[in-house]
């Protein structure tokens, strides 16, 4: 029953751009004295404050801009300094030209700056002013936070950023603590290769202590991270089996290789998108089993 419930949770987060975003219920949840993590609707935004000012990593949707200033002013009065993103994708991203407006200064990879380029144009408040290739560190609010770039993921461009004194990590949407698999934007320069090597490096980063922020569901820690790359590992090969022989991708459909999984899966991300964005994934040139 909870799983089916988070699952429910997360499909109403990752659709809301397709529904009303009124009534949202804020949560507040602190991490340290320094870092908060603010549960909405959308991408889980990550708020450090402190002697220094205030930065987010993600900032959700614009109509729920004014709605976040006022969550964020509990904490501490004033506009961000930084807000981060942790890829391009709007749930993540909506806000930041409001954001951007109010004097934020927003930081991206490099394929973020991009895809927010072709989607909005040259000039707009919503494209970062500050891009990074491989990684960047944000000394700011006596915390070292570093952006690591992880290539191929979720997308082309996901940053996992890792606070050092909190000893926590947002890791974006190539994290979906929700009991199911994540979104794998295949058409946005993500992989399945890519999310598994990204959580697996990432675990070599982290230890027992860590608070893990994911994109979407609540925070964790590094034994339900490793749960989820093992659940990944379990689809991977599931799909590399059932795909052996070259068939095509209405064979592997009808077979329904993920069913073996046992898993809820939501109206906006159901199972048979799910495969076929895997098989995508795995089907792709430079992909090795």
């Amino acid at each position: 029953m909870m799983k089916t419930l988070s699952i429910l949770i997360g499909a109403s987060l990752l659709s809301a751009s397709f529904t009303s975003i009124a009534n949202v219920k804020f949560k507040l949840e602190a991490l340290s004295e320094n870092l908060h993590v603010l549960y909405g609707r959308g991408g889980n935004i990550a708020i450090s404050t402190g002697d220094d000012g205030i930065y987010l990593v993600d900032d959700q949707f614009a109509k729920l801009s004014d709605d976040i200033k006022k969550q964020i002013s509990q904490l501490k009065p004033g506009a961000p300094e930084f807000v981060i993103n942790t890829h391009h994708h709007g749930d993540h991203t909506g806000g930041n030209e409001n954001f951007a407006k109010a004097g934020s200064h927003v930081i991206a990879h490099h394929n973020v700056y991009d895809r927010l380029k072709e989607k909005h144009g040259e000039g707009s408040k919503y494209l970062p002013v500050l891009s990074f290739s491989q990684d960047m560190t944000l000394h700011f609010n006596n915390e070292h936070a570093q952006l690591w770039h992880y290539a191929h993921a979720h997308t082309d461009g996901d940053s996992v950023i890792f606070y050092k004194n909190a000893n926590a990590i947002h890791m974006g949407d190539i994290f979906f603590n929700l009991g199911s698999l994540p979104f794998v934007d295949v058409d946005s320069g993500g992989s399945l290769d890519g999310v598994i090597k990204a959580v697996e490096q990432t675990l070599s980063r982290i230890n027992n202590d860590t608070k893990v922020i994911p994109g979407h569901g609540p925070v964790t820690d590094k034994q339900a991270l490793e749960a989820y790359r093992a659940l990944l590992l379990k689809a991977k090969s599931a799909m590399v089996s059932t795909m052996s022989g070259g068939k095509s991708l209405e064979e592997v459909l009808a077979e329904k290789p993920l069913s073996v999984l046992n898993l809820t899966y939501s109206n906006w991300l159901p199972e048979e998108r799910v495969t076929t964005l895997f098989y995508r994934s795995l089907s792709a040139p430079n992909h090795k089993h």
